[in-house]
Parts: C-alpha cells; sequence; structure tokens
C-alpha cells in the first residue's frame, strides 16, 4: 500500500477501544433503573426498597413504593423462593440492594430477606418471597392475581401476610389504587400458604 494513502487514513484505535467497550457495556446490560424482566431494579445501598399497602377492591395489597403489586406464590415455603429460571422471568423476584422498609400499612418488622441462588437479596414479607408480575405494566395492575401459572397460585398479599384469593376487579383495570394509612403499632399476625 502506497504510503502517502496510510499518512491521509484516521487513526480509529484511538477512538475504537472506548467506543467498542461502550457499545458492548450497552449490548449485554439493561436500560438503568430496571431488570431484563421489566421489574424495578434495585438502586444500591443508599436507597431503600420500600413496601407499602394499598387499597384494592377485594383488600388492601402490598405493592412497591411506585404502587406495583406485589404477589406470593403458594409453591413457595417458608423463606424458600422455588421460582427460578422461566418462572423468574414471568414472575420477578422483589430484590433490594439495600435496607427494606415499609409504609402506609406495611410493617417493618414483617419484612426480611432470603438470598437467591443467583446471590440477590429477595425480599420476603412474614417469610413470603415477594415477586412482581411481568404481565403488570404499571402501579395498580393485578393482572397475575389468581394466575396457576407454573403449576401453583400466585395471590396478592395483606398487610397481614395473609393470601388474598378474591379477584381485585378495580386494580386489574389499571386504575392507580389509593395507600392505606398508616397502622397503629403493633406486629400482624402471620399470613397462611398455599
Amino acid at each position: 500500500m502506497n504510503m502517502s494513502l496510510l499518512g491521509r487514513l484516521p487513526m480509529p484505535v484511538k477512538l475504537g477501544v472506548p467506543v467498542a467497550a461502550g457499545l458492548l457495556a450497552a449490548a449485554c446490560g439493561t436500560a438503568a433503573g430496571s431488570t431484563a424482566a421489566g421489574a424495578p431494579a434495585s438502586s444500591g445501598s443508599t436507597t431503600a426498597t420500600v413496601i407499602e399497602s394499598h387499597h384494592g377492591s377485594a383488600a388492601p395489597f402490598l405493592t412497591n413504593a411506585s404502587g406495583r403489586a406485589v404477589y406470593l406464590w403458594a409453591a413457595d415455603s417458608m423463606n424458600k423462593s422455588m421460582c427460578s429460571g422461566a418462572c423468574a422471568g414471568a414472575w420477578p423476584p422483589v430484590t433490594t440492594m439495600g435496607k427494606v422498609t415499609a409504609a402506609h400499612g406495611a410493617k417493618t418488622a414483617d419484612l426480611g430477606t432470603i438470598t437467591r441462588s443467583d446471590g440477590t437479596k429477595q425480599v420476603t414479607y412474614l417469610g413470603h418471597p415477594l415477586y412482581y408480575f411481568a404481565g403488570d405494566s404499571g402501579p395498580g395492575q393485578t393482572h397475575g392475581q389468581g394466575s396457576d401459572s407454573f403449576g401453583a397460585k400466585w395471590w396478592l398479599v395483606t398487610p397481614a401476610g395473609a393470601k388474598i384469593t378474591a379477584a381485585d376487579t378495580a386494580a386489574s383495570t389499571g386504575s392507580s389504587s389509593s395507600r392505606v394509612p398508616a397502622a397503629s403499632s403493633g406486629s400482624s399476625a402471620g399470613g397462611s400458604w398455599g
């Protein structure tokens, strides 16, 4: 090749490595603030994960701070998640990297975490591992209520930790539900499984 032609070519090496690294990171990662399954991502140790209660047509139910419904799965046992792989894709676990707190009717003393097989911390409520439903696209939606996908029922959870087995017709339409006022002091009784 002619040396005069080489002198006129741009030098992509200087910019190529940073650009390639940025493209690789973008291709391998997900959008900031979300996971591949569409659930809100934990944002680090300085931001708490908040579980609170909102009114539903059947009963008050637990949500995250944005009003997104959380569910329990009848196949789980006390402080043990049985949902992984495709199940966790459809029913993303509620995870945290920081402190877990309660508001608006939920109780901090009833919250906990378990360590999943991938090392993430999943939020529990009175021992129930909590999940989002990928079919709920926003606050107030409860499209997963009563589903029997993956071999067992999925239920909304009351602030007392019990499953709600009635349909939540008002919330399943996507209407935003109002928060339940903060409860008086005291610990709630354990909920039932299955």
